[in-house]
């Protein structure tokens, strides 16, 4: 059976190809815009590379050669740097995802898993988990969800004019293993955060108003719920998430600190600000989707893939922060902890800030 993933080196597909290398007679096939260096160790020598910018002219041509004769192809592609580029960002996402699909569709793959987020949801409830019939016109205000959303309603119309297509969309909560330390750290925080006071185990403050309720899920996890598809005959969208419900209290309790209330004007206020002035690389639209994500419920998942998280989302997170004190990195770029990659903090003498310049 040949697999091909397309945005293997990355925090998910990094967890994928470790999973799949537990089967046997697959071959496996990792596309990638930069590659690992060869002789890396697992589980990227387990793979064949390919180099494809998927969001450049010409991508789907080259990628339907790269997929002919694949039994399935999982999109797991997406850029979420540099956010002040919203053009670059659009162009990998929206019209790499294109790419992807009318690749699929040239080359008569049978079947395709995409990897979708809670991001595509519409605002929802943060006390009653959602299904996936939840509509999936993303949260306003959120770059990274319109984004999603935008795939979404592409693959919607995919299903109607190519229904032979086993299509199968996951949805995961925030996805965490300790070998994303410093790509999550370079993505989402920046270079002026004290991480190192992490490796303590404590985060003496955290903000909480009664919206930040999120949920997580260990990437090992998130990989087994993609074996599953690939391997069986699921179509349709499946949350994925692990217990329990990422909360204020909750992870202030869990890491010996203290919650300090805090407004969601004074929390978008402050994320645009310090955005704009470059002092970190996410912009207001991340708090939007913090704040209005809905909670998911699993239940189909384990209904139909068989799927049940081993890991519980605190012990994800505790591992994540670990990665972070201690710059826990991997061989594949964008788990990279070169110092010259924008977010880190040699790249300041390089006058690359946070948000700007391509860090995959």
């Amino acid at each position: 059976m040949r697999i091909v993933v397309v945005g293997a080196s990355g925090n998910a597909g990094r967890a994928l190809l470790r999973r799949l290398r537990r089967e046997r007679d697959l071959e496996i096939v990792g596309v990638a815009r930069r590659l690992p260096h060869a002789g890396t160790g697992e589980p990227y020598d387990g793979a064949r590379w390919y180099s494809c910018d998927i969001g450049l002219a010409g991508a789907a041509d080259e990628l339907a050669g790269v997929f002919a004769g694949a039994d399935a192809v999982v999109h797991l592609a997406w850029q979420i740097q540099p956010s002040h580029d919203r053009h670059v960002l659009r162009r990998t996402n929206v019209g790499g995802s294109r790419a992807v699909i009318d690749a699929v569709l040239r080359a008569r793959v049978p079947a395709l898993v995409y990897a979708s987020s809670v991001g595509t949801y519409a605002p929802g409830p943060k006390d009653l988990p959602i299904s996936e019939r939840w509509p999936t016109t993303g949260v306003p205000g959120s770059s990274y969800s319109r984004d999603k959303a935008a795939v979404e309603e592409m693959l919607d119309g995919i299903e109607r004019s190519h229904p032979a297509l086993r299509l199968v969309r996951m949805r995961p909560g925030l996805i965490f293993q300790r070998d994303a330390g410093t790509e999550i750290t370079r993505y989402f925080l920046g270079p002026l955060v004290p991480v190192r006071l992490l490796r303590y185990g404590r985060l003496p403050l955290v903000p909480a108003n009664r919206r930040l309720r999120m949920q997580a899920v260990h990437a090992d996890d998130v990989a087994d719920a993609y074996a599953r598809a690939i391997l069986g005959d699921a179509r349709g969208a499946f949350n994925v998430a692990a217990d329990p419900v990422l909360t204020p209290e909750l992870v202030a309790r869990h890491f010996h600190g203290w919650t300090v209330p805090v407004a969601a004007p004074v929390l978008r206020a402050a994320a645009a600000l310090t955005w704009r002035a470059r002092l970190q690389p996410v912009d207001a639209g991340w708090v939007e989707l913090a704040l209005n994500a809905p909670l998911m419920s699993s239940a189909r998942a384990g209904a139909e893939l068989g799927w049940q998280p081993r890991v519980d989302s605190v012990t994800a997170l505790r591992e994540l922060f670990a990665g972070m004190a201690e710059h826990a990195h991997a061989a594949g770029p964008p788990l990279s902890a070169a110092p010259s990659l924008p977010g880190r903090p040699a790249a300041l003498l390089r006058a690359r800030p946070a948000g700007q310049g391509n860090p995959y």
